[in-house]
């Protein structure tokens, strides 16, 4: 298995670096629409990312696409940006969507990718696409998206119990807009200013402690560690307000934004349906 370390660091690395595909290697690829952006991953047979691009949008809303065009636009450019860099077309995709979505709500997705000359291999949730990256048997993947928190409890490498809930990343700077009188695009900007970690973590305890509440109420009774990715989950102090809360070990792998669009990626079947 490939150490999702390694990976994670690589596929930050290859927003910037490309790898170069083996001669007839069978490239996988993953497709991350999500509320704040939109990720497209590749790698290698050896499960190493090659080269990631991204790109901050708007274009979904918990998890659904709200802005098609948009959408198609911007993963089209991304796919098309991918085949230059790689020097090959790529073929297929997986996608994922938030727990409990049915295929109807999924088609959008689908059709995006579809859009962009890719074929979907593949459609599976976001906390389980995160989970099976980490390799994760027992515990609780905790996917928190800009618009909502996904958990998924794993037991005996088995999701045995999924869940979804509004409130992610987007409700933390709809907090800071209100409380600093900032437009959106300034509470964002806000949230990645490093000197202004502490001031955030305090402005958006109450975001954090229901993000943590919703864990608690699906996860009760399944033991082991959780495991916290997405980009808020960058977020000072967030894993000790889990901790507090779900009375459990907290993990937060390096990069926890790029943990769901690798594990997307790694989960393309690279043949079509």
């Amino acid at each position: 298995m490939t150490d999702p370390d390694k990976a994670l660091k690589r596929a930050v690395k290859r927003l910037k670096s490309t790898g170069k595909p083996k001669e007839g290697e069978r490239l996988r690829t993953g497709v991350d629409l999500g509320t704040a952006s939109i990720i497209v991953t590749v790698v290698g047979e050896d499960g190493l990312p090659l080269a990631t691009e991204l790109q901050t949008a708007q274009v979904a809303r918990d998890g659904l696409v709200v802005d098609y065009i948009g959408a198609v636009d911007i993963t089209r450019r991304l796919v098309a940006n991918l085949n230059k860099r790689l020097g090959v077309e790529l073929e297929t995709a997986a996608i994922a969507m938030p727990p409990g979505v049915n295929p109807v709500e999924s088609g959008a997705h689908r059709h995006v990718v579809e859009a962009s000359g890719l074929a979907v291999s593949r459609v599976l949730d976001e906390p389980t696409a995160a989970g099976s990256l980490l390799g994760i048997r027992q515990g609780v993947v905790v996917d928190i998206g800009g618009g909502t928190t996904g958990v998924s409890v794993f037991q005996d490498g088995e999701v045995v119990a999924v869940a979804d809930e509004a409130t992610g990343g987007t409700h933390v700077s709809l907090v800071l807009m209100g409380r600093y009188g900032l437009t959106f695009e300034q509470a964002e900007a806000m949230k990645q200013d490093e000197s202004k970690r502490d001031e955030v973590s305090r402005a958006v305890l109450p975001v954090m402690q229901k993000m943590a509440g919703i864990v608690a109420r699906h996860a009760d009774g399944y033991p082991g560690p959780a495991y916290l990715v997405g980009g808020t989950s960058a977020l000072k102090g967030i894993d000790k307000v889990f901790a507090d809360e779900l009375g459990r070990r907290v993990v937060i792998p390096p990069h926890p934004m790029m943990v769901t669009p690798l594990g997307i990626a790694v989960n393309d079947t690279n043949k079509t349906n």
